[in-house]
């Protein structure tokens, strides 16, 4: 925040100097290439709230994420296993 860089060279500089590094420690904001180019403290949050957002959506859920294998040998998700099992449709 609140500092001019002369030229695209030192401005690029910037992101691997102690100064950047030190700012986005202070903001509670991880160092990562995502935030390269970002001007502004405000974008940068903005950003960061967005990464933490599709990082909790990718998260796996350990409920859709275990298989079930019925009598036939084919596989399915625990809740698609059931779902046929209620159905009649799976032994």
């Amino acid at each position: 925040g609140n500092y001019s860089y002369w030229g695209r060279r030192a401005f690029d500089r910037h992101f691997h100097e102690w100064r950047h590094a030190h700012g986005m420690r202070m903001l509670g904001i991880p160092n990562t290439k995502h935030f390269h180019d970002i001007t502004s403290i405000s974008e940068a949050r903005a950003l960061y709230d967005r990464l933490k957002h599709n990082i909790r959506e990718a998260a796996v859920n350990p409920a859709e994420a275990e298989q079930v294998e019925d009598s036939q040998g084919n596989v399915y998700s625990r809740k698609t296993y059931e779902d046929l099992k209620r159905q009649g449709l799976v032994n």
